[in-house]
C-alpha cells in the first residue's frame, strides 16, 4: 500500500510542566516507523523549559500551542478536535512508545480487523528514570467486563478509530482521571475492543507527581460514576473493589510502618 493510501494517525500529547520526560516522550513518537503521522502537542502553558523543547522539534509537528487550559482532558479534547486522522491516539508528556513499530503494529490490526473500534496491547511500567520496573496487567475486556471493573487497557498503547470519537466524543471534561475508562466503556457499548497479546507498545512511566499515585481514590470515584451512571447495581464486582481497596491499603500502610 503506498503512503497516500494509509489511514492517517493523529497522536495528541496534552502537556504540562513535564520538561523532564516530555522530549522522550516527543522522540518516541516522532522516531515510528509508520509513514502517516500528525503529531500535536497541546501544553497547558508550562514554564518549566517545556516550549523550549517543543520548539526544537515544531518543523516535524503538525500543530502545537501552549496556553491555559483546564487541564489534561480539555487539552486531549481541543487537540483531537484539530487531528485528522482515521486513527486516534493519545500519549501523555510523562509516557513514550516502547517500539518504533508501535503505530504501524496497530494501523495493520486495525485494517486486518475492521469490526474492531479500537486495538490495545502490553504495556511496562517504568520509573523516573525510565528503567523498566513491571508490567501492566494488559487482558481482553469488553463492555460487560468494563461494567464489572475488569478495567485491564493501558491507556498509552490504545488506537480507536476516528468514527466513535466523532459519534461519541469528547472526553467528558468532568472527568480528571477516568476519562479514558468512560470512553472505553461508550466505545465498547457500540463495536468491539482487542488486544492485542505479545505486543509491548507502550512504557507507562509511574512517579512521585504522576496522576496515578497521587489520585488513585479519585480515579476510582470516578469510574463508580460511570458504573452507577450506566445502571450499575450496588452490588457489583467494581463496588466491592472498590470498597476492599479502601480497606486494604490502611493495613498494608500500617504494615510496612510496623
Amino acid at each position: 500500500m503506498k503512503p497516500a493510501a494509509l489511514p492517517l494517525v493523529s497522536i495528541v500529547t496534552p502537556s504540562f510542566n513535564q520538561a523532564h520526560f516530555l522530549e522522550e516522550t516527543v522522540k518516541s513518537v516522532l522516531g515510528q516507523s509508520y509513514p502517516r503521522i500528525e503529531y500535536i502537542i497541546m501544553d497547558g502553558g508550562s514554564a518549566d523549559g517545556s516550549v523550549d523543547i517543543i520548539k526544537k522539534y515544531e518543523d516535524k509537528l503538525e500543530y502545537w500551542e501552549s496556553v491555559n487550559d483546564k487541564g489534561q482532558t480539555d487539552a486531549i479534547n481541543k487537540g483531537f478536535n484539530r487531528a485528522k486522522g482515521d486513527i486516534l491516539a493519545w500519549l501523555n508528556s510523562d509516557d513514550t512508545y516502547a517500539s518504533p513499530h508501535t503505530i504501524a503494529d496497530a494501523v495493520n490490526y486495525l485494517v486486518a480487523h475492521p469490526e474492531a473500534a479500537m486495538v490495545y496491547a502490553d504495556c511496562n511500567f517504568m520509573d523516573e528514570q525510565g528503567r523498566v520496573i513491571g508490567k501492566f496487567a494488559s487482558r481482553q475486556t469488553d463492555y460487560a467486563r468494563l461494567r464489572r471493573g475488569f478495567v485491564h487497557i493501558p491507556q498509552q498503547t490504545m488506537f480507536f478509530r476516528a468514527k466513535y470519537w466523532k459519534e461519541l466524543g469528547p472526553l467528558d471534561p468532568s472527568f480528571y482521571f477516568a476519562m479514558d475508562y468512560d470512553l472505553w466503556v461508550r466505545i465498547a457499548k457500540q463495536a468491539p475492543l482487542h488486544y492485542l497479546p505479545g505486543k509491548t507498545w507502550a512504557n507507562f512511566r509511574i512517579h512521585t507527581s504522576s496522576k496515578t499515585n497521587v489520585n488513585d481514590e479519585r480515579g476510582w470515584k470516578e469510574m463508580l460514576r460511570v458504573h452507577y451512571r450506566d445502571g450499575g447495581s450496588f452490588f457489583s464486582l467494581i463496588v466491592a473493589k472498590y470498597y476492599l481497596r479502601k480497606i486494604i491499603g490502611p493495613l498494608w500502610k500500617w504494615r510496612i510502618r510496623k
